[in-house]
């Protein structure tokens, strides 16, 4: 097959979005389909653009850059523009079998127009609950002294707008993929009639292989003699609900003393912010914040640790959370969508309400565990998220798109048959 993704950020943009496209790629090429990837160009400079575009040379996908704006959020991502050049102009020149679009803003629209124009399915992946991340645009932003009439304006945008273009868009969709049971079903909420199948993001195979010595020269270094060293990792931003987690800490500390440490992996707008409020808990001396650490270390950092801390409420999957579970580290994480997809409460890991002594509880009772056993659950779990596996289900859902599209007759006569016999992944996805 040859299969065009359309993403509105890729590498060198460090996110869950870019890791999944680049894991879906590089595992279908594997597969021996051609997979083009359209992805915005970064970089301030040439120098910086070319260093971007010899990275693309090297990956097995083959990647076509198109044109951004120059204006960025404050995360670092781009504004693509709606119809870039470069992807029309390599539609008119080649054919392809699917399109796989990623978001359904900018190069979303693009997607559905393309698949128009030129008989296409297109699938949508619905990896982002966009209304937790509309602090990024500067004009919605809200805080203690945003007056009231901003603040419903803002509200409207949240509670109705977005889901309703997110019903509007997955409905124009062949297929909608969600990364989660419970990401699925909210799109349900939404109103999405159209066919939608639950399709994780996968980990590649090293992530289940761990460096026993690095694993011990962390543990070592950062572990500070401590009994117990526990690990984090996103970005530090709003969304991901650091504000609780750091006082969740800060109740740890004062129930079981300060026989712990905590690495936060990761970077991002709110460092300093978390810095200081780490400061005035007075957790600076169990907390280090070690910055980015490149994608294929932190797997060590997840090993070396006795349990993973996770706060945020804003994922569709949490894809960390699996890679932390193929290390054989167990997590204690809020309640939320994709967290409560994945951990299985006292078995693999422990869920709790979003209440900072709840929280804090729960990790003392995990690090007081059968630690042994919670790590053998969260191996088990892992299983069921490599990459190569689900690329097998990806390529077959593409195959059934296709069907459909080129023989709209049969399939409308065929009904449910058309997809009977799929093999859908069961809880071991979920």
């Amino acid at each position: 097959m040859k299969i065009a993704m359309l993403t509105n950020n890729y590498r060198p943009f460090v996110g869950g979005v870019p890791i999944s496209v680049e894991r879906q790629a590089e595992e279908l090429v594997k597969r021996g389909h051609e997979v083009t990837v359209f992805a915005p160009m970064y970089g301030e400079n040439e120098e910086e653009r070319q260093k971007v575009l010899d990275t693309d040379l090297h990956s097995p996908e083959r990647v076509i850059r198109f044109a951004a704006q120059k204006r960025k959020m404050d995360n670092g991502m781009v504004y693509p523009s709606l119809c870039p050049i470069e992807i029309m102009q390599t539609f008119e020149q080649e054919r392809f079998d699917c399109i796989h679009v990623h978001h359904p803003m900018f190069v979303g629209t693009c997607a559905l127009w393309l698949g128009r124009k030129y008989d296409l399915p297109v699938i949508y992946t619905c990896h982002t609950r966009y209304e937790d991340y509309l602090h990024y645009i500067p004009l919605l932003r809200v805080n203690g002294r945003t007056g009231r009439m901003k603040q419903r304006a803002v509200s409207w945008i949240r509670e109705r707008v977005i889901p309703s273009y997110m019903k509007w868009f997955a409905n124009q969709c062949d297929l909608v993929l969600a990364p989660s049971a419970g990401m699925r079903d909210m799109m349900r909420e939404y109103g999405m009639t159209s066919r939608c199948e639950v399709f994780p993001t996968g980990l590649d195979e090293s992530s289940y292989q761990k460096d026993d010595q690095r694993v011990r020269e962390i543990r070592e270094q950062y572990g500070r003699g401590r009994k117990h060293l526990l690990v984090t990792v996103s970005r530090l931003e709003r969304e991901k609900n650091y504000g609780f987690l750091l006082r969740g800490i800060a109740e740890m500390k004062r129930k079981m003393g300060d026989n712990f440490h905590v690495m936060i992996l990761g970077d991002g707008s709110q460092k300093g912010e978390l810095k200081a409020k780490a400061s005035i808990l007075g957790i600076s001396d169990v907390v280090t914040f070690l910055g980015s650490v490149p994608n294929g270390q932190v797997k060590d950092y997840l090993g070396a640790a006795d349990l993973f801390l996770f706060a945020s409420k804003s994922e569709t999957q949490g894809i960390v959370l699996a890679e932390a579970m193929a290390a054989g580290t167990p997590v204690t994480a809020v309640h939320a969508v994709g967290a409560d997809d994945i951990i299985e409460n006292g078995v693999n890991g422990f869920l709790t309400e979003e209440s900072e002594e709840a929280w804090a509880d729960q990790v003392i009772k995990a690090l007081s565990g059968q630690q042994g056993q919670m790590r053998e659950a969260a191996l088990r779990t892992a299983g069921n998220y490599r990459a190569s596996r689900l690329a097998i289900y990806e390529e077959m859902l593409y195959n059934q798109c296709i069907c459909v599209k080129r023989r709209p007759a049969e399939a409308v006569e065929a009904g449910a048959d058309i997809y009977a016999g799929t093999g859908r992944p069961g809880r071991g996805y979920l």
